[in-house]
């Protein structure tokens, strides 16, 4: 049987996400004052306007449409549509922070075996999803019954070297 568990690739790491959007400028703004990234050197070889920005593991490479004014504008936040999640410490701070800064958002709460996890859902000034959770409490559960983990101490690298071993418990 083919080990889905494997890493086929050798992946280390989600390295950034890109997106679209109308204004580099106003995206940096909402990216850095919102949510905490810090704007990096972008290479000066690319022939188009973008920006690069560092934060929390991981990049957001910004990059502005060709064609902003036919991008499609999002007004109603649907928490399934595609989006970006992050962990936070307070939810209340984040709702709070939201509230001040005057940014719509949408609240949620999912519960499994009662455990409770809240989230936060609003766009950025493109329409993109982003979502503030504390999925920390949720714990991370494989499907073949391998050791839970939360997120936040989920490594994929550490299941990989625990799979053989589980394989081989099970064998003898």
């Amino acid at each position: 049987m083919k080990d889905h568990m494997g890493n086929s690739l050798h992946l280390k790491s989600l390295n950034h996400i890109s997106l679209l959007c109308r204004s580099v400028e106003e995206s940096i703004n909402f990216y850095r004052d919102v949510l905490g990234f810090v704007p990096i050197r972008r290479p000066g070889s690319f022939n188009f306007d973008g920006a690069w920005l560092f934060g929390f593991g991981i990049g957001i490479h910004l990059l502005r449409s060709e064609n902003p004014e036919k991008m499609p504008r999002k007004s109603e936040i649907n928490p399934k549509d595609n989006h970006i999640s992050f962990q936070c410490e307070s939810m209340g701070a984040v709702e709070k922070k939201l509230k001040e800064l005057g940014i719509e958002h949408v609240r949620a709460l999912v519960e499994e075996g009662g455990i409770q996890v809240e989230q936060l859902f609003f766009h950025d000034p493109d329409g993109f999803m982003i979502e503030i959770c504390n999925c920390d409490n949720l714990p991370v559960i494989p499907l073949a019954g391998e050791v839970a983990r939360s997120c936040s101490c989920l490594n994929l690298q550490t299941m990989q070297q625990e799979r053989p071993m589980l394989q081989q418990e099970r064998a003898i």
